[in-house]
């Protein structure tokens, strides 16, 4: 299974606080916001919006914060100008990390990040320095309780997927980013539930980690993924069930 595909299972796993949904409407406010006044606010006409719109839907976002994100990011309402930056660094174990930040004081938001990195067995790199070992993809899983592998593989593969695999517990469809939504909305008109689906970036090879290094990892993650400045955060790192399950 992916190292991006475990961390989304520990974020799965892990109940959602009142607190914790709060943040993931700020960063998807944020998302919404950039996108809109890169590509404009019509998602018919901007990919990177309506794959936002579609994200904060996901969770259940009402309708009004959603149009109010878009006017921020069209000029209609005051908003704060974010800017993005990617940091990129090491695990625990030498495991790969990308970061990806809108934030409105770049100083801040770096400082922040290798600071992070240096509490939890990590460091930070170079530009570039990780950031090849990953590809954006459409990520989907199921689990396989939900279905067939037959009939899910079926679906996924004739609205589009690139690939189709299963771990002990879900299924995996990857896409290319243009054909996501195509892919997912077949699933989904088929009633078959989706516990993942998003674009993200996945790792092409994984790096094993057990023990200390594993905990140490799902602080890291967990770290970054906390800081109001982070989007998102990707890993390489493969860690062992029963350290997810103790977490």
């Amino acid at each position: 299974m992916s190292g991006h595909s475990k961390w989304s299972s520990i974020k799965h796993k892990k109940a959602a606080t009142d607190a914790k949904r709060g943040k993931i409407f700020t960063k998807l406010i944020k998302e919404i916001t950039v996108a809109a006044r890169m590509g404009g606010g019509d998602p018919a006409t901007n990919p990177r919006l309506r794959t936002a719109i579609l994200a904060a839907k996901t969770e259940n976002m009402p309708k009004d914060n959603i149009d109010r994100a878009v006017k921020k990011g069209t000029g209609e309402l005051e908003g704060v100008n974010y800017e993005e930056s990617i940091y990129e660094g090491y695990g625990p174990g030498g495991a790969a990390v990308l970061v990806e930040s809108l934030t409105d004081n770049k100083n801040r938001t770096v400082a922040d990040v290798r600071a992070i990195f240096g509490k939890n067995g990590g460091s930070m790199g170079e530009s570039g320095c990780v950031a090849w070992m990953f590809e954006k993809k459409g990520y989907i899983a199921v689990e396989n309780t939900a279905v067939d592998e037959e009939t899910l593989m079926e679906i996924a593969l004739e609205a589009g997927a690139e690939d189709f695999k299963e771990d002990d517990s879900n299924f995996e469809v990857i896409t290319a980013p243009q054909d996501f939504e195509a892919v997912k909305e077949a699933i989904e008109s088929a009633s078959i539930p989706c516990i993942v689906a998003e674009v993200t970036m996945l790792p092409q090879s994984t790096t094993n980690l057990a023990g200390k290094e594993a905990e140490q990892m799902v602080h890291l993650m967990e770290m970054l993924e906390d800081n109001d400045d982070v989007q998102k955060v990707y890993t390489n790192a493969d860690i062992p069930e029963d350290i997810i399950n103790s977490l």
